[in-house]
């Protein structure tokens, strides 16, 4: 069933109809989804969330997955990792998201871009954007974390850039052997090589991955390339 509107659209209406009736919000939630053929606000965002590449992604994923999502600046890798978290945490799964890039007001910022609040995931959702990121870092901050767990790592690359870290072939290594340990999903955004040409060919693949060090890429059990808004699914 097609939406009449984006679900951030349909959210606005319904915390506009709370306020005009003053009625709770779930009730306007559910009242908004039933115009749209729902019989409540839950099932209609499972459904908008499945229709979303990143809702296609996470049917794909089990425990102990190792995925990348990649393409060239501006093409929405971090986004559509968002998106991935946000599925998953709709599922009631716990999501983490580690980057040596931004700042907790970047993400959240970036959370309204794709029409979801933060508010409604705080329980759910970490934050962290230490200087020490690292496979052993990740791994002790995810000790604890219940199964199923998704982890966005932003970026895969700057796992490599501090010479007191391990080779990046031994920190994934690491990695994978946690995740399937502890039933965790590992997501780790990453560059594309500049040589990447889209008028050659219109996604990028695992040859295009930017690679300043050695890193065998079959450690990683799913891909997803983005160019234009379009994506791509590979085996590594």
């Amino acid at each position: 069933m097609r939406l009449s509107a984006p679900i951030y659209h349909l959210k606005r209406q319904a915390r506009l109809l709370s306020r005009r009736e003053n009625v709770p919000l779930h009730t306007a939630l559910d009242r908004v989804a039933a115009k749209e053929g729902f019989g409540s606000w839950s099932l209609l965002a499972a459904k908008a969330a499945e229709a979303t590449p990143a809702g296609r992604l996470l049917e794909r994923l089990i425990p102990g997955d190792m995925v990348l999502v990649a393409a060239r600046p501006g093409q929405g890798k971090t986004l559509i990792s968002l998106e991935l978290a946000v599925a998953a945490m709709r599922q009631g799964s716990r999501s983490v998201f580690f980057t040596l890039e931004y700042m907790h007001a970047d993400i959240l910022d970036r959370f309204r871009d794709i029409g979801a609040d933060p508010a409604d995931f705080d329980h759910l959702f970490e934050f962290d954007n230490s200087d020490a990121i690292s496979a052993g870092y990740i791994i002790e901050a995810l000790r604890s974390a219940p199964r199923r767990t998704l982890a966005v790592i932003d970026y895969l690359q700057l796992l490599d850039q501090r010479r007191e870290n391990p080779e990046l072939m031994v920190q994934i290594r690491a990695l994978r052997s946690f995740a399937r340990q502890r039933g965790l999903v590992l997501v780790f955004i990453s560059q594309i090589d500049r040589s990447y040409d889209p008028a050659k060919k219109p996604f990028p693949d695992t040859g295009d991955i930017r690679l300043p060090n050695p890193l065998d890429l079959s450690l990683f059990d799913k891909a997803c390339f983005l160019n234009k808004g379009e994506i791509q699914f590979q085996a590594t």
